[in-house]
């Protein structure tokens, strides 16, 4: 079903990278879903372009930089005459969402919270004081921040079930301000599974990440120092090749080929890497969302173990495709066994076909956002109405964050 709008603005916290981050390939999904449903889209960013982004112009999309508190985004708004904005994370809401509500009060606004961000860094806190996060996250400044961009818009994709459940019990969040979207992903088919190498075909563990997240570079550490000793001692001659976008010289230091711990920086080809892995190891103490390393370890038909944070809302009530522990100890022994027992890692790639196949299904999840979305459009003032303290934050922010901005114009000016 086609919406009846079709000029769609997206402001990206950054270029999209699928082959760098989960977040770059959420954002080409949404994308592709736009362009499906016949939307114009114009792309925007504050960030300076980055050689590994997507070639948007070559996807029919109209992509510029943009500078922030500067009237030439009012121009472009006036412009565009965008009929829905897309906000990539609530950071670029904060910045430009009251601008829109001032040039174009009738365009439907979508906030893509990506993972709850408040929920990553103050489990992050909590990880360091090693006390539960929701010992923090009621009074972090972060968390009224994110909270209020999701008031303040008409509706917010939310990538994971748990996240989902947080927000509607924990901040009693409106359940038509939500919008359950994880990743979308095509179904796997017997054709496909057959083409994918085999047990006796793939050597080595795997490990990849974007390194600019703080949670990847932790996860590094952990394996190195807690982990990955213990797998050497019953499996001396594996190596665990280190995959990961932007690394700093605190990771390539972590190289050490006699311990075959291989730092290999960036993959050319994410999919090819772990098609070639025997078992993706991701040790995650702590993050937010769906983590895309491992959802594409299923794609792969790569056996996975990880802990309680890492497999946090991908599988429901479905088996793990491997192994889910937060212990080192076990850990290690899982990962031993997983990579010597044909048996059980065939078992455990089909459990990741499964949970592809029944969690993700594209096509399913895309039906659902265009009906919800034309519904929205079709009876925005009846929701913005019943959205009190979304208008509330609203007039607020306007008049705090609009002076800030004209000051910030007439220093520039000057």
């Amino acid at each position: 079903m086609s919406l009846p709008k079709s000029r769609l603005l997206v402001i990206g916290c950054v270029w999209p990278e699928p082959n760098s981050s989960a977040a770059g390939s959420r954002m080409l999904q949404l994308l592709q879903f736009f362009l499906a449903e016949n939307y114009k889209i114009t792309f925007v960013t504050t960030s300076a372009r980055s050689e590994f982004a997507v070639d948007l112009e070559k996807m029919n999309i109209t992509s510029e930089v943009i500078k922030m508190n500067h009237p030439s985004f009012d121009e472009m708004l006036k412009r565009i005459s965008p009929d829905l904005v897309l906000f990539d994370r609530f950071m670029t809401e904060e910045q430009f969402g009251w601008r829109v509500d001032e040039i174009c009060p009738e365009a439907v606004k979508i906030l893509d919270t990506e993972d709850l961000h408040f929920l990553r860094k103050t489990r992050i806190e909590a990880f360091k004081k090693n006390i539960p996060a929701e010992e923090i996250y009621f009074d972090a400044d972060i968390t009224k921040r994110e909270i209020a961009s999701i008031y303040r818009c008409d509706l917010s994709l939310i990538i994971s079930e748990v996240e989902m459940k947080l927000l509607q019990k924990e901040f009693n969040i409106p359940q038509n301000l939500l919008h359950y979207l994880p990743f979308l992903l095509e179904p796997i088919s017997e054709e496909e599974k057959l083409s994918l190498p085999a047990f006796k075909n793939r050597k080595d563990f795997i490990s990849i990440g974007n390194f600019l997240h703080e949670p990847n570079w932790n996860a590094v550490l952990y394996l190195k120092e807690k982990i990955w000793p213990l797998i050497r001692q019953e499996l001396p001659d594996a190596k665990l090749n280190i995959y990961g976008s932007y690394p700093s010289q605190k990771i390539w230091n972590l190289h050490n080929e006699k311990e075959g711990f291989i730092v290999q920086g960036r993959a050319e080809n994410a999919e090819i890497v772990m098609k070639n892995a025997k078992v993706c190891l991701a040790p995650i103490q702590f993050g937010a969302g769906l983590k895309g390393k491992l959802i594409q370890a299923m794609q792969c038909g790569t056996p996975s173990i990880t802990t309680a944070i890492g497999a946090e809302g991908i599988a429901g009530a479905l088996d793990w495709n491997g192994f889910i522990t937060n212990q080192p100890k076990d850990f290690a022994q899982k990962a031993v066994q997983l990579y010597s027992e044909e048996n059980l890692w065939e078992n455990s790639a089909e459990n990741g076909f499964r949970i592809i196949n029944s969690r993700f299904n594209k096509e399913a999840f895309q039906h659902k956002l265009s009906e919800r979305l034309l519904n929205l459009i079709q009876n925005i003032a009846t929701y913005r109405q019943k959205n009190f303290i979304g208008k509330m934050l609203q007039h607020h922010q306007h008049r705090s964050t609009y002076f800030m901005a004209k000051f910030i114009e007439e220093k520039e000016k000057r």
